[in-house]
This record gives structure tokens, C-alpha cells and sequence, in this order.
């Protein structure tokens, strides 16, 4: 009895620090990634904001100048001051004015790859302990406060921002605490448990910052004391070891990780199936294949968790086989028969570095008969990372006969020249583009940049997340040929119920059924 109590207690106790470590590892990281959207959503802000500075219409240090940049820091949720500087020093600026002398003197304190220089918490704009960032390009600036509208959690939860430093290759904290980690920990995405620490990191796809929460076993275990206790009581009564080994059972069955494995295997995951229209004409030419999962506790788990999970350990490429056999099977028969039909599937990163993916593809396309450019591969902006394997990759997909769009593009802010070295067919605006339309959002100020690069590099364009007639009338007025999806036309549906969809178009229309159309690259 007393052999078994002890082990009961130990039991309890190494059980109860189990639960408080894996709960807090999933908040750690579900904290960095809050940071880090509220991030990316500041410094797409800032830098439009910053775009604004820089094209000012008006005579330079003239007050209308200074007006117009009081009018856009008012209207922005972040931006404290917005003017110009030279060598560090704000020259005139919408909350200082124009002082008699040019006010502070800023050393920076980053200069990042695109050129642009930061400088963390300037003396000026400092107040009430506020945490302010500039942002300079040329002599530019905007100041805005990162985490502004975030309530930050309290301890034992922690954060630090890494910021890399492009000309002495170094990386250095603009935001939060200094944890005593190494540049490795807070620069490499994951989770990462060293000696007491517990670290879950995020980093940026399209700027040059990561965001790391961490906290200590120590921290942990004060903040679940209750927890403890309550555990080491009932598995004392237990007597611990049968309890922790069904208990060890159940936390691995309940592994989404091994879920997900065991659904790939039993084909328990499913495509719906969202139309792809012809803006001007409203007629379908194609459709986006959208993978859909549901848990054995009927709890729908969606592709930006699962996938991610599958990326992180190495099995994404089962779930992009299971698309691709899956969408032949619903769709081979449309294909074969509409040459100008345009199904479009998700491909990873990993994809695009995997040797067998291009032969297992075109196996598959050869086994159901399907012409290549039937099917178009998507690709996202963060997964052309790795520059020579994506374009490596990109060109055979080409070759084959594959069509290739960057997907959710914009929020990377892709350049002229690197959008021409990776030779895609379309873009895909990201739906958060789509949605600023209507709403006065500053990120509106990049759609037109956008569409005019797409313009100059002869990219076709689908735009993501149509829901209004207003959001449709946006697109349907510019100078190019622009395909949309989204509610306004319907949304993502089981193969059977699109394919009825479009029979029923089809009679209503019988002169553009099995023709081949001018349609998505």
C-alpha cells in the first residue's frame, strides 16, 4: 500500500508537470503567433503609411505637408507621428511640428535587408511606458506603437522581438524582455525545451522579424500549483501506475499529430470544392481544391493547423498525394471533357523541394488521362523561400504544362524582379486586400501597385474572398481580366453538389458547356 501511494504520488506529480508543460508549450505558441499577426498587420500599416510620407503631393516642409501627415497618423490605430529626418535627427514631423532646430539625435539601431532603418523606443516618444518603433526610409519616417491594441499576457507567459541586422549580420531584441537564449532559439521557427526554459518561436514570412514567448519550468509549476496538488491526491489514491499508463494511452490517441496520420491512412480527409468565375461574365471557369478535416470527436480542424502539423513532421507530402488522387477521382471526367476547366490545388513548400513530387504527379495525371493544363499547382509567397529550388520546381511544373499561381500574394510584398526570375502564370490577391475594400484601411493604398505589377509582367489575376457586389465592382473596373472567388459566388462544396451547379449553369447556357474557354492561365 505504501509502495503504491509513493508511486501514485509520483505518478500524480510527473503526470500534472506533463499536462502544465504540453498546455503551456501550446500557449507559448499560440501567444508568439498572436504577436506576430498583430506584427505583420502593424508593419503592413507603418509601411504603407510610409509609402504615403514618401509620395507626398505637397511642397516639402510646407504646412499643408504637415497637415496631410496629421490627417494619416489620426486616422491610424498605430502611428503616433509621421514626418522627415536626417541623420537621425526629426526635421519636421506631424506631432512635433517644425522645430527651430532639428529635434533628438537617433543613432539606428537596425538597418534591414529592403533598406530600411529602425530605430526602437526614441526618447521624444516615449511616454507613459509606451513602446514606440521608427521606421525610416530616405528621409521618411513614421513612428508607430507595435502592440498598441494587444493586451499582453502577464507572467509567468514572457515575449522578446528579434530583429536581424543586415550589415553586421547580427540580431538584436526590438521589443518585449531579454530572455537568455541564443540567437538560434529566437531566429528558428518551433518549440524548443532547454534545461528550465521552455521557448515557442514564430517568425515572419514576409518582414525580417521573429517573435519569441518563453517562460521557466519554475514559472509553470508555481502558476499550476492547485493543479498539483489535485493531481498527486487523486493518483495517491489511485495508486498511480495503472492510471498513468492508461493515461499515457490516451494523451497519445489524442495526439492530433497521430490522428492526422491515422486519417491520411484511412482517407478520412476530404476536398470541397469552391468555383473560380470569370469576373466580367460570372461564369465558372474553374475551382480551388480545399482540403477538410474533421477529428474522431467531430471537432473540424482546419488546414492552417493540420498542415502546418504535417510540414513540421515531414508528412505533408501523404496529404498533397491525398489531394491530388483525391481531385482526379471527383473532377476526372470534367477535366478530360472541359479543356478550358481550371482545377487548382494546394502544393507546400516542402513540395516544391520533394524529388518525387513531379513524378508522382505526373503519374497521376497519366493514370486518369488528364491533360496538365488542367490542373494548376498553388503555391504560397512564403514557400519560394528557397529561391533556386522553387524555381527549379516552378519551371518543370511549367514545362509539363502545369499553370502556377502564387497564392494570399501581397502580404509578402514580392518584388518586380522576383516575380519575373520565378515565371508564374497568375497571382492571387490575399483576401485581406479584398476586404480593406470599402473600409478606408491603409493596406487599400497597395492594391493598385499591385495590379499594376501584374500588369507589367502579363500575370493573370484571381482575387480571394468576394463577398460583395461592392468588393466585385473594385476589380471588375480594372484595365485587366480579373477572376474571382468567394462567397459572392459560392462557397467551397462537395464535388457532387459543384458539378450540379454547373449543369445547371450549363442548361442555362448550353453554347458554353464542353467548350474549351480563354480561362484561368
Amino acid at each position: 500500500m505504501i509502495i503504491t501511494a509513493a508511486c501514485g504520488t509520483l505518478a500524480g506529480y510527473w503526470l500534472a508537470r506533463t499536462i502544465a508543460v504540453r498546455t503551456t508549450e501550446g500557449r507559448l505558441d499560440q501567444y508568439a503567433s498572436r504577436i506576430m499577426a498583430v506584427e505583420e498587420a502593424t508593419s503592413v500599416e507603418s509601411r504603407t503609411a510610409l509609402a504615403a510620407v514618401q509620395n507626398s503631393r505637397y511642397l516639402t516642409c510646407s504646412k499643408d505637408e504637415i497637415d496631410s501627415f496629421r490627417t494619416l497618423v489620426f486616422k491610424s490605430g498605430h502611428l503616433k507621428d509621421a514626418g522627415r529626418m536626417r541623420n537621425g535627427k526629426v526635421e519636421y514631423s506631424a506631432a512635433l511640428g517644425q522645430p527651430a532646430q532639428p529635434y533628438g539625435q537617433s543613432k539606428p539601431d537596425f538597418i534591414q535587408q529592403d533598406g530600411s532603418i529602425l530605430y526602437k523606443d526614441q526618447a521624444q516618444y516615449r511616454n507613459d511606458g509606451l513602446t514606440t518603433v521608427t521606421l525610416q526610409r530616405g528621409d521618411s519616417f513614421v513612428v508607430f506603437a507595435p502592440l498598441t491594441r494587444m493586451p499582453l499576457e502577464p507572467p509567468p507567459m514572457h515575449f522578446t522581438e528579434t530583429v536581424a541586422d543586415a550589415p553586421t549580420q547580427t540580431h538584436g531584441r526590438l521589443l518585449g524582455e531579454s530572455p537568455q537564449a541564443g540567437v538560434a532559439i529566437l531566429t528558428s521557427e518551433g518549440k524548443v525545451r532547454l534545461g528550465d526554459k521552455l521557448y515557442a518561436t514564430r517568425c515572419s514570412a514576409h518582414f525580417f522579424n521573429c517573435v519569441t514567448a518563453y517562460t521557466s519550468l519554475t514559472e509553470v509549476t508555481q502558476a499550476n500549483r492547485g493543479k498539483f496538488i489535485g493531481f498527486v491526491a487523486f493518483f495517491r489514491l489511485l495508486g498511480g501506475l495503472g492510471g498513468l499508463g492508461l493515461s499515457l494511452l490516451y494523451y497519445r490517441y489524442k495526439s492530433v499529430e497521430q490522428q492526422l496520420r491515422r486519417a491520411i491512412r484511412r482517407d478520412e480527409l476530404f476536398l470541397a470544392y469552391q468555383p473560380i468565375v470569370q469576373l466580367d461574365s460570372r461564369q465558372i471557369v474553374g475551382a480551388e481544391a480545399l482540403l477538410r478535416w474533421t477529428d474522431r470527436q467531430g471537432i473540424a480542424v482546419g488546414p492552417d493547423v493540420f498542415v502546418k502539423i504535417a510540414e513540421k513532421h515531414g508528412f505533408v507530402g501523404e496529404i498533397t498525394r491525398l489531394v491530388v488522387r483525391q481531385a482526379l477521382r471527383d473532377f476526372g471526367e470534367t477535366l478530360r471533357s472541359r479543356h478550358g476547366f481550371r482545377l487548382s490545388i494546394n502544393a507546400a513548400g516542402a513540395d516544391l523541394a520533394d524529388p518525387t513530387f513531379l513524378p508522382m504527379l505526373n503519374r497521376a495525371l497519366d493514370e486518369a488521362a488528364v491533360p496538365a493544363r488542367n490542373l494548376a499547382i498553388e503555391i504560397t509567397e512564403s514557400s519560394t523561400v528557397m529561391r533556386k529550388v522553387a524555381i527549379e520546381t516552378i519551371h518543370g511544373l511549367r514545362t509539363r504544362g502545369h499553370s502556377v499561381h502564387i497564392d494570399d500574394f501581397g502580404t509578402g510584398y514580392s518584388s518586380l524582379s522576383y516575380l519575373h526570375d520565378l515565371s508564374v502564370d497568375a497571382i492571387k490577391i490575399d483576401k485581406a486586400f479584398t476586404q480593406a475594400i470599402g473600409t478606408g484601411s491603409a493596406i487599400l493604398a497597395i492594391l493598385p501597385q499591385i495590379l499594376a505589377m501584374a500588369e507589367a509582367l502579363k500575370l493573370q489575376v484571381i482575387v480571394e474572398g468576394v463577398e460583395t457586389e461592392e468588393q466585385a465592382s473594385y476589380f471588375a473596373a480594372c484595365s485587366l481580366p480579373v477572376f474571382a472567388q468567394g462567397w459572392l459566388f459560392g462557397r467551397p462544396v462537395p464535388a457532387g453538389e459543384f458539378l450540379r451547379r454547373m449543369a445547371a449553369d450549363d442548361a442555362k447556357s448550353p453554347a458554353a458547356a464542353g467548350t474549351a474557354r480563354n480561362v484561368v492561365a
